[in-house]
């Protein structure tokens, strides 16, 4: 079982910012901006190119849930970026489909 599938049971501990029936919010534990926070999806896709249109509602709440948060940290004015890395070679570090919101400060090569 992956590391996220491990937090979204609760068999290993994080920092929880939200939850719902579909997704979990956790602060990164290396972050790359003042706010960095990993949106997960309860259901696992390994990345991107698993989902299918079963997805859609969920992947639609991934971004909706990153734009109320980017609201509620106080970034959606002055700016931030959503981020999902698809395979190693797009710098997919776990195999689990997620989404990092990152803000807080100018994020010029942050990616």
């Amino acid at each position: 079982m992956c590391i996220f599938c491990q937090i979204v049971n609760k068999e290993i501990p994080a920092e929880l910012v939200f939850t719902d029936d579909l997704l979990v919010v956790i602060k990164d534990i290396n972050p790359k901006a003042p706010i960095h926070l990993l949106l997960i999806p309860k259901k696992h896709l390994k990345s991107v190119a698993q989902m299918t249109e079963e997805d859609i509602e969920l992947i639609g709440r991934l971004f909706y849930r990153a734009k109320l948060l980017a609201q509620e940290n106080g970034i959606a004015e002055s700016g931030y970026k959503l981020v999902i890395n698809n395979g190693r070679d797009g710098g997919q570090a776990i195999d689990h489909l997620h989404l990092h919101l990152l803000g807080g400060a100018r994020l010029e090569g942050v990616a």
